[in-house]
């Protein structure tokens, strides 16, 4: 019931391998993303001269966490990560952060659109010389399917809420097929489901890769992010310390599932699921619209494994995008590394967009509440950078003036140092269970899920298990690809 169909369809699978040799595409295995020494050398060298935000197909290859931090010619070394110091925090915890930023399209979305892809695609069932790929986003999901299906030579159609910054839509008017924006902003998500009936009803050829229904963004963090944030731990945990847990936002819920994977090496760990104090859903059932871009809300994606989460954190949205100037700005980092914050960290701290900021923030929080100590270490992640920003800074300048050292400081003292452990909530089973429970107002009366299902995600023990042990066969489905597509 809750595996990843992989049924083989013959016919489309004969049409898509003849576009991937016509395009010249090999497709990394999961294992190869994970691990990519498992690269062959050939590939490698190749991508040497190659940009890392090029539209060439071996940059599937650098849809991994362990791209060299340049943009250009750079190969792979260890996880990108962040340590984010008690100077800057105002924790004792140590609170690690993966980066985002130096994936294709500056962003890790680019992975989630890849696992709900391929599976797809090497069994034939999505045949890229007739069907149009639709990607409903709150923006960098999209642009990771937009980029994926211009590779493959396939139309594409983006939607995401008219409200995102301007910079997305640039990036994928240049990209995409087709742009649609949909009423509202971040929180607006309905509104996209409804386009993508509306889409269904039209009678194209089409096929929809919703990242919140999609499996295949779960299993991508589960095995990818997941075992990235592991090989950290190895790396940064001293004999004294102890990792605590996992914070991410819940959006879509793909990144969260690399929670699943920790739990499982670090049984007492704990997830944290992070959302806008504008919208609290999970945290109150509330509702409304919020400027935290890319976190997602207003329903509980159908992909997340609420029985494994437990807390909910939710962060004022007036504190990340006041905190998005203290970091950027120049009076901003002037007054952090007067305050004692080492320069070398506040001159990287662009790699944090919205959604990093709120992470950390929440990362905070659940550090405040616990009371953690300098032996116990906190991660989250950075799912995009600044770049994608740019224009909300203008439009603060445009609206607020320059920024001073003593807004500086306030912003400092009471969004950062003063973060408060107020709205959030430590969860027990039956608070997990209502957020559960609200999957079915979404899903099964509006989206064509099954109470079964339902059921099964909350009293199944093998649920997310046996979707979790189908990376193996999935990674050997794309060997027969690429060998039958023999693609030199």
């Amino acid at each position: 019931m809750t595996k990843i169909d992989l049924s083989i369809m013959p016919d489309r699978l004969e049409r898509t391998l003849q576009r991937v040799r016509e395009k010249h595409i090999i497709i990394p295995t999961f294992a190869q993303q994970r691990d990519p020494n498992l690269i062959p050398e050939e590939i490698k060298a190749q991508l040497k001269d190659i940009g890392l935000w090029d539209l060439h197909p071996l940059n599937l290859f650098r849809i991994t966490w362990k791209n060299e931090p340049k943009p250009t010619g750079g190969l792979f070394d260890g996880v990108n990560a962040l340590e984010f110091p008690s100077s800057l925090t105002g924790v004792n915890a140590r609170i690690i952060a993966l980066v985002g930023k130096w994936f294709p399209t500056g962003a890790h979305k680019v992975g989630a659109a890849f696992g709900c892809l391929v599976p797809r695609l090497v069994t034939g069932q999505f045949d890229p010389t007739q069907q149009k790929a639709v990607w409903p986003s709150t923006g960098n999901y999209c642009r990771g399917g937009a980029y994926d299906s211009a590779l493959l030579g396939c139309e594409s159609i983006a939607i995401l809420p008219e409200g995102m910054s301007r910079e997305r839509f640039e990036w994928l008017s240049k990209i995409a097929s087709d742009v649609i924006p949909t009423p509202g902003s971040e929180s607006n998500v309905k509104e996209i489901f409804d386009k993508c009936w509306e889409l269904r009803r039209s009678g194209q050829d089409l096929m929809i890769f919703n990242q919140f229904d999609e499996f295949g963004n779960y299993l991508w963090h589960y095995t990818i992010t997941g075992s990235a944030i592991a090989e950290v731990l190895q790396q940064k945990l001293g004999p004294k310390d102890t990792y605590r847990g996992f914070v991410s936002a819940t959006g879509s819920a793909g990144t969260i599932a690399a929670g699943d994977y920790l739990k499982q090496q670090f049984p007492a760990s704990k997830v944290v699921a992070s959302e806008a104090q504008q919208c609290p859903t999970l945290l109150i059932n509330g509702f409304g619209s919020h400027r935290i871009e890319g976190i997602g809300d207003k329903h509980v994606p159908w992909i997340h494994n609420v029985r494994n989460t437990d807390f909910v954190v939710a962060i004022d949205d007036q504190a990340v995008v006041n905190l998005a100037r203290l970091f950027n700005e120049p009076a901003g980092r002037e007054y952090l590394i007067n305050s004692g914050v080492e320069e070398n960290l506040v001159t990287q701290l662009d790699l944090l967009g919205f959604s990093g900021i709120s992470n950390l923030l929440s990362a905070i929080k659940f550090a405040k509440y616990n009371e953690l100590t300098a032996n116990d270490v906190v991660v989250t992640v950075l799912t995009d950078s600044m770049e994608l920003y740019q224009s909300r800074l203008a439009e603060m300048r445009a609206e607020s003036g320059s920024y001073s050292p003593t807004q500086a400081a306030a912003d400092d003292a009471r969004y950062l140092k003063g973060q408060p452990i107020d709205f959030m909530q430590e969860l027990s089973y039956y608070d997990r269970k209502r957020i559960h429970n609200l999957k079915y107002y979404t899903w099964v009366e509006q989206q064509g899920k099954t109470y079964a299902e339902i059921q099964a995600q909350w009293y199944d023990p093998d649920y997310w298990t046996e979707l979790q042990a189908q990376v193996p066969q999935i990674d050997a489905l794309i060997e027969e690809f690429n060998r039958k597509a023999a693609v030199a």
